[in-house]
């Protein structure tokens, strides 16, 4: 019997977190405001934002945290429409 991770980064594609944050924030203008780095403020696109995110760590982190982040409101929102 295989386990099942935890973490709900486990499997999770760099492009479907980035799709989903763009999705949830109505853009990357409003994600731009979440995190301030210049491939989601100055013409930004999925393919150019993955590109400097696969390469830059430190991006690549606060992006990844800012999804959790995401995931939790998600689930806050839907337990107070109950």
């Amino acid at each position: 019997m295989e386990q099942q991770s935890k973490d709900p980064l486990h499997g999770k594609r760099l492009d479907a977190i980035l799709e989903e944050l763009v999705e949830y924030y109505q853009g990357f203008e409003r994600l731009g405001e979440q995190i301030n780095i210049k491939c989601f403020t100055d013409n930004p696109s999925i393919s150019s934002s993955l590109k400097f995110l696969r390469k830059t760590l430190w991006a690549r982190t606060k992006v990844e945290s800012l999804y959790l982040f995401m995931l939790r409101q998600k689930k806050r929102d839907e337990s107070r429409k109950k």
